[in-house]
């Protein structure tokens, strides 16, 4: 037996949780492990923890046993230590995921008729399930088999004791069939939950591998299936890959992710991201985005629909109104201490175009770094080059074309001579910390166009995050379990995501204070009972910030059978 917390979210957004007296059996037709309530306590904020209290030191009386804390000394008793599990991360996790309202959602869902996941899988345990695996992305991510041993013998999971792989696989199976109403319907959870501005949709893309060597359909002649060799983002092109585009908010909190086979191309997937989220309740969105979808035909997607764009030009491109934009002087107004902006206007009426050049200065004094010390290598090896043979100094040249950092400066004179290039590092000065640009918004201030592109960082920070929940390397050959892999993913990092936002720390240091926070069983010699280690004053400082409560000091008092 053990204490069991349950909570519902109410119309006004708050979460009220309850109180019972609960034990696992066994369900004979599935053979998982189900809770069943034996006494409701009734809501936690009116529980009278004194009343527990006494009740537990009758129950202690009558076993004739001491419990921790409980009328007796616990320095005196003689306890021996049978098990020890992670609480911490998983009960923040479990805690925010009810607050956002996802567990609600996902139970609502199941119960529709044509939605039901099936004899073998009840709502509830659906719902645990899912939890479960979202939870091990988070915290200890691993293969599926791997999870249920995580979650049979290293964690604790309120109301799913243990699970087998099968079950696993039919929860994801679910999941993405119902993907899109869960998607749509948690986004908004968070994004009210914590006041975002979805005004701006930041988006990007980037691939992952498969350790295998042949791609979907190469050997039986198909084109068929995710898995297909294409540009890597992971310098592994020998591999297949799928890719994966992800649009997040300007503070970094997913929106929604998408799964194409690994041989498209960034141009191509605009208009079906655009037609996804046109149903979604956002207002008039400002689409951010990179060099690789600067085309024309792109622009032409985003504007669509009365949306706008921020696009980052290639600084060294050849287009006309680009070179314009990139030579026109004017001074830069400073937003801070290393962000300034010029604001510079191309054309007129209808060809009108609008660039914003921004400048770090942090990363103008990196780049000169960077050039410097290039610079000095390549002087390095060309020195005493004047001296080769010509077929000597054509073999080093070959060499240093391997090495684009070097090659970018290296001048090759009439008779073959190996030189600096001078009047290249001059040009290379002027763009040092600066990115060009370009934007439908015409009345929009410059600062916050720039202000805006920085933060598309947070997708390049999110795919780092993304990839360490061991998104890469993949394992899984069907084409819908790697979705269903990668969307566990998303939810993880929309957990993650709102821990930091809510606290101003990285996952990181969050996870590994609260990995801390221990559920310790002991056995008494008239049977087990379980507790929590004490709370430290960071742990608890999370927990305030995240307005979240401390976890129940006890979680079980199970006496021996007579």
């Amino acid at each position: 037996m053990y204490l069991r917390r349950s909570s519902r979210t109410n119309k006004n957004g708050t979460t009220t949780s309850y109180l019972s007296l609960a034990h696992n059996y066994r369900d004979p037709d599935t053979g998982v492990s189900k809770p069943k309530i034996l006494h409701s306590f009734g809501r936690e904020d009116e529980l009278d923890p004194e009343a527990l209290e006494r009740l537990m030191a009758s129950i202690a009386r009558h076993l004739d046993v001491a419990v921790p804390g409980v009328g007796g000394d616990p320095a005196a008793l003689d306890l021996e230590p049978v098990d020890g599990r992670d609480l911490g991360g998983v009960w923040v996790l479990d805690q925010l995921w009810s607050k956002l309202g996802i567990d609600v959602e996902i139970r609502k869902l199941a119960r529709k008729p044509s939605h039901r996941p099936g004899r073998k899988l009840d709502v509830a345990l659906l719902e645990r399930i899912l939890f479960a695996l979202v939870a091990g992305r988070a915290l200890a991510p691993s293969s599926k088999l791997e999870a249920t041993r995580w979650i049979r013998e290293e964690t604790y999971i309120p109301g799913l004791a243990e699970v087998d792989h099968t079950c696993c696989y039919r929860a994801m199976d679910w999941l993405l069939e119902h993907l899109e109403a869960v998607q749509e319907t948690v986004f908004f959870a968070v994004a009210d939950l914590l006041s975002l501005d979805i005004d701006l949709i930041f988006f990007d893309t980037t691939s992952t591998y498969f350790e295998t060597p042949f791609e979907d359909g190469e050997l039986d002649g198909t084109d068929e299936g995710l898995r297909k060799r294409g540009h890597s983002k992971d310098a592994r092109p020998d591999l297949p890959q799928i890719v994966i585009g992800m649009a997040v908010t300007t503070g970094g909190l997913p929106v929604k992710l998408w799964v194409w086979p690994g041989d498209t191309q960034d141009q191509t997937v605009l208009t079906e991201v655009k037609k996804d989220l046109a149903g979604w309740r956002l207002n008039r969105t400002v689409w951010v985005v990179d060099a690789g979808f600067t085309s024309a035909d792109n622009r032409k997607v985003l504007t669509g629909g009365g949306s706008g764009f921020i696009i980052a030009e290639k600084l060294r491109g050849n287009q006309a109104a680009t070179v314009e934009a990139r030579s026109r002087q004017g001074r830069f107004r400073t937003v801070d201490e290393t962000l300034q902006v010029k604001d510079i206007r191309v054309g007129e009426g209808l060809d009108a175009q609008r660039f914003i050049m921004i400048r770090n200065l942090d990363a103008a004094k990196h780049d000169a770094h960077v050039r410097d010390r290039l610079v000095a290598l390549l002087e390095d090896r060309i020195d005493g080059s004047d001296a080769l043979d010509a077929d000597k100094r054509a073999e080093l040249r070959g060499r240093l074309r391997e090495k684009p950092g070097l090659w970018r400066y290296l001048r090759i004179t009439n008779r073959g001579l190996l030189r600096v290039d001078r009047a290249k590092i001059t040009a290379e000065a002027r763009l040092d910390g600066k990115t060009l640009l370009r934007t439908s918004e015409m009345d929009l201030d410059a600062e916050q166009i720039a202000r805006g592109y920085k933060a598309l960082l947070e997708v390049e920070r999110g795919w780092r995050d993304l990839k360490q929940l061991e998104l890469r390397p993949a394992y899984h050959r069907k084409d819908d379990r790697i979705i269903a892999h990668v969307q566990l993913s998303w939810l993880a990092l929309l957990l993650i995501r709102t821990a930091e936002i809510q606290t101003g720390e990285t996952w990181r240091n969050l996870s590994a204070e609260l990995d801390r926070i221990q559920l310790h069983t002991y056995d008494t010699g008239h049977g087990t009972v379980s507790q929590r280690t004490r709370l430290t004053a960071k742990q608890s400082s999370i927990l305030e910030r995240l307005q979240l409560p401390e976890p129940p000091r006890y979680h079980d008092f199970t006496p021996l059978d007579d």
